[in-house]
């Protein structure tokens, strides 16, 4: 062959030493590579970085690496393992001086990369190389990269990465000038559109950056106090609408670092250096720690060894119950900095915002958990009751009992008072619960903090028996204002309960109430015994609810009730569409038609106005559900005219769509289309735009039209 060929060369002289095969294969490799098949290039992975790592020759080993990072176009997980796996062997080889002026160029060259997968190979190998650069590289440059994919890359996946890296990286930098920075990232971090990224965030990067944190000792100088100091300002600036989201990255945050915290506690206790692993130390149990998000946030991962931390909780506990705190700094700050200052907090937050009360509950729940019983029951629970001050004196002076209608009740109840769950904690609770609802109602003050107690804590079926518990106390209380209060509270209760403790516990007691001597507790049923006609399936029980609601309706005794006709029609109105089309029918368009018809006799224009007022909104909502062409001859129409009477006297805007509704319904009377929908108006969509009406008529138009059918449209999901 002729030796005037590149490969006629190469094939004339082979190598006769090390040094001359290291050689050849700068030469051929970059020849070889482009007629490998895509599939089976990281076969070559091996045989480039050998060579990059051994060839004598600068610019042949900046080549070969160029060749690595573009082996292939968009390499999968396995393939970028593979590459990286290669790097750092190289890394390992060569040194960090030679892994700053070669590999790192690489990294930087594909930081935006068309592909995202090759961006991951940059973001991964930041992490996977950090052992590997220069001190003083991996705290600017490498930094600095990492933080220009985390706010610019748009690829989720290159996000967590990066966030991967950097907890990586905070293991690494020893460089305090750097923790601002680090503050900043995790910020952007935690306030990532994606929940993969804020997901990768908590259980890597912020342990990460908490540990060093501690190591720096700004744990409890500055990175806690300062998510403290941004919650209380975002409490201070949404007076008018508290951004949720926020409020839930910071207190996520600090629920993240609560593991950090007690280790931190631990370790700097007074008896830190007593805990020797000889001797017998007691095996902690399975449920002594809440389950960590990630092995990094186990207290046993941060404190070293579940031995080490077994003998450190053995000296807590003892020195917690028979020594105290004194001298003893970290605990300290937790118990008269950390505490008081989340309690206030916790006072000013919207008790009606769900979501908040239940991110703090989680939040105290965790804390009470891992700092364990003692410190609950001799730190925690004495600094609620402190400010919660629940006796009788304080019933009548306002400034003692204000706190009782905040979110500091159900995050109490339900954050602390139920970490625990033997006898002694449940019944805490019950008598926590039983004491709020009496002193609200004897006061007269709002019960939203008791029913936000009962919704977070009704989520979870284990406590529905406790519940039930409260509110009977409540039903056979001396006080009619209490026994009122239990009535409006099973109307939450009957949602989330299971039909046998429906048919058990709440229909009975709502029974008991019914004929309470005073009518203002029988009024505060209805609402509940409407909510059970409009959940619960069993035949037997709604008609005992039913017989129930026809003797108010019927009994002579409340032939004048007007608050109690209100309630009714009020009830009817919420419960209607969603209820069973055979109680519709023959219960709620009946009963409506003739509270329609009395009303017009009504000599008192104001109570009058009411009633055709809560009539009004019983028929719109009513409106939308299929009627049979009897009931609307001989109920609803007949309703509906009778109040355009009471309307024409009263509010003549009323009147003007009352007219359109009946002429609706006669229109669709005349014509024998009782099954077609547009008839159904509602007034909501009497007063919204032509092509809303339109579009919604549409969509029924395409519905089947049994009567079932058309009811259950408006079901809500159970």
């Amino acid at each position: 062959m002729s030796s005037d060929s590149r490969l006629g060369s190469e094939v004339s002289r082979i190598a006769d030493s090390e040094n001359g095969v290291m050689l050849m294969l700068g030469r051929c490799l970059p020849h070889i590579v482009p007629n490998v098949l895509l599939a089976k290039r990281e076969e070559l992975i091996p045989l480039i970085l050998c060579t990059a790592c051994l060839h004598p020759e600068p610019k042949e080993r900046d080549q070969l690496l160029h060749i690595l990072f573009n082996l292939i176009k968009r390499p999968d997980d396995e393939q970028r393992q593979m590459i990286l796996t290669g790097c750092v062997a190289f890394a390992r080889h060569v040194g960090p001086t030679r892994v700053e002026a070669e590999l790192l160029p690489q990294c930087w060259e594909q930081i935006s990369h068309k592909y995202p997968e090759r961006r991951l190979l940059v973001a991964e190998s930041c992490g996977d190389l950090a052992p590997y650069f220069p001190k003083e590289i991996r705290s600017s440059l490498v930094l600095s990269m990492l933080q220009q994919m985390l706010l610019e890359d748009k690829a989720d996946m290159v996000r967590e990465a990066v966030i991967k890296s950097l907890g990586i990286i905070m293991g690494y930098i020893d460089d305090p000038d750097k923790y601002q920075q680090g503050f900043e990232l995790l910020l952007t971090a935690l306030g990532d559109p994606s929940e993969r990224v804020v997901s990768a965030t908590h259980q890597v990067f912020l342990p990460a950056y908490a540990a060093w944190t501690v190591e720096l000792g700004n744990l409890q100088s500055h990175l806690i106090p300062t998510l403290l100091s941004k919650i209380e300002k975002l409490l201070r600036e949404g007076e008018h609408g508290l951004d949720e989201h926020k409020l839930h990255m910071y207190l996520s945050a600090l629920q993240s670092l609560i593991p950090s915290l007690f280790a931190t506690v631990l370790l700097n206790a007074p008896f830190r250096n007593k805990a020797k692993l000889q001797g017998e130390i007691l095996q902690i149990e399975v449920t002594r720690f809440p389950r960590p998000i990630s092995p990094l946030q186990d207290v046993a991962t941060i404190i070293g060894s579940r031995e080490q931390l077994a003998a450190l909780l053995q000296l807590y506990d003892y020195q917690l119950e028979h020594e105290g705190t004194t001298g003893w700094e970290s605990l300290l700050w937790v118990v008269n900095q950390l505490l008081p200052q989340l309690i206030e907090i916790v006072g000013r937050i919207n008790v009606a915002s769900t979501a908040c009360v239940h991110e703090f509950s989680r939040y105290f729940w965790r804390l009470c958990r891992t700092f364990g019983k003692i410190f609950t029951n001799t730190k925690v629970k004495p600094q609620f009751q402190e400010i919660l001050r629940l006796s009788e004196e304080n019933i009548d002076s306002t400034a003692g009992n204000g706190v009782l209608t905040k979110a500091t009740v159900p995050i109490y109840a339900t954050g602390v008072l139920t970490c625990y769950n033997q006898e002694e904690d449940r019944k805490l609770l019950v008598g926590f619960l039983e004491d709020v609802m009496t002193m609200l109602s004897l006061s007269h003050a709002p019960l939203d903090s008791l029913k936000a107690s009962f919704v977070e804590l009704g989520t979870n079926p284990a406590y529905h028996e406790l519940l039930l518990t409260v509110l009977w106390y409540g039903v056979v209380h001396t006080s009619a204002l209490v026994r009122c209060t239990a009535a409006r509270m099973f109307e939450l209760l009957v949602k989330g309960v299971n039909e046998t403790l429906v048919a058990q516990r709440v229909v009975p007691a709502l029974i008991t109430l019914s004929s309470d001597p005073e009518i203002s507790v029988r009024i505060a049923t209805i609402p509940a015994f409407g909510t059970i006609m409009e959940t619960v399936t069993q035949r037997e029980l709604l008609e005992r609810v039913k017989m129930q609601l026809a003797s108010f309706l019927e009994d002579p005794q409340y032939q004048d009730q007007h608050s109690l006709q209100i309630e009714i029609i009020r009830t009817f109105g919420r419960v209607g569409p969603n209820a069973e089309p055979r109680f519709r029918d023959e219960f709620v368009l009946q009963h409506l038609h003739k509270l329609a018809l009395v009303n017009n006799q009504q000599s008192v224009d104001s109570k009058r106005l009411d009633i055709a007022t809560y009539l009004f909104e019983a028929y719109s909502a009513l409106s939308c559900c299929f009627i049979s062409e009897e009931l609307m001859v001989n109920h609803f129409l007949p309703g509906l005219r009778c109040l355009r009477v009471d309307m024409e006297h009263l509010s003549p805007e009323h009147e003007v769509i009352l007219s359109s509704m009946i002429k609706e319904c006669e229109q669709k009377v005349e014509n024998k289309t009782v099954q077609e929908p547009q008839g159904s108006m509602s007034i909501a969509a009497s007063l919204v735009s032509e092509d809303t009406k339109t579009k919604f008529l549409n969509k029924m138009g395409q519905l089947t039209t049994s009567g079932a059918m058309l009811a259950n449209v408006f079901q809500r999901k159970k």
